[in-house]
């Protein structure tokens, strides 16, 4: 039997199609329920730093809520997918171009789009956003600069909740609760004896899991980010710009 000239291509886009950049362009090129469904879930974990950038830009708590909101309703509805391409860069520097020009529009039509609308797949939790946006300091950061660092920290997060998951489905939650403080980068030596007696573990035991936990943390760490970049020779550096972004 002859070989299907587009084998490799389904497999090559099967493949991608597990990183940002591969659900979008998925999503904007043909109607496919799990694309969609994936493409919310982007929605989902990244509409934060939206939000907090509509709040520096000006707009009040619920028309920041109306605009995120609105902007995703049409990023599912595909309005700004098949202009996407990897090769420009980075997934958050698309959403937030794109954000951009989708603010631009709605201003230049002096038209509000209201919560909820026709979108029911992606939920935002304003009192959530709105504690958030007032931990960050009223400075004169840049509502660029803002998305950046809630970009990462939110990216952070992802990563935090994934490795919490592995612990906890593992039966080892409260040792992962005991040693979080270890990701940090922060010594935590002088508790190993505590956290040894109450996992029932020896201290160097401890010492060995909780080197393991922090290569699992940078592993998950660098597969979110390789999702988020077009090619594996951009995870290094925006590995870097990430935690300028959170240390700035």
């Amino acid at each position: 039997m002859g070989k299907d000239p587009n084998q490799n291509e389904q497999s090559d886009n099967a493949g991608f199609a597990t990183t940002c950049w591969g659900i979008v362009i998925a999503a904007g090129h043909r109607s496919d329920a799990a694309a969609e469904a994936a493409l919310a879930g982007l929605c989902e974990a990244y509409w934060l730093p939206l939000y907090e950038f509509a709040r520096r830009r000006g707009y009040s708590t619920a028309d920041a809520g109306d605009v995120t909101q609105g902007f995703f309703a049409q990023l599912l509805e595909k309005n700004y997918l098949k202009s996407a391409d990897p090769e420009r860069g980075r997934f958050r520097a698309f959403l937030l171009t794109a954000f951009k020009r989708f603010l631009s529009k709605e201003r230049d039509h002096d038209r509000a789009l209201k919560r909820g609308g026709d979108l029911s797949l992606v939920s935002l939790d304003l009192e959530r956003a709105e504690s958030q946006c007032r931990i960050e300091p009223i400075d004169d950061r840049t509502p660029e600069s803002l998305f950046e660092r809630r970009w990462a920290i939110t990216l952070l997060d992802r990563v935090l909740h994934l490795l919490e998951d592995e612990f906890r489905h593992k039966g080892k939650h409260q040792f992962f609760a005991m040693c979080r403080g270890s990701l940090t980068g922060l010594g935590m030596e002088e508790q190993h004896a505590a956290i040894a007696a109450a996992c029932g573990m020896t201290e160097s035991a401890v010492k060995v899991a909780v080197h393991r936990m922090r290569t699992r943390y940078r592993e998950l760490l660098l597969a979110e980010i390789a999702q988020t970049v077009s090619c594996e020779s951009e995870v290094e550096d925006e590995l870097r710009a990430l935690i300028k972004a959170v240390q700035a």
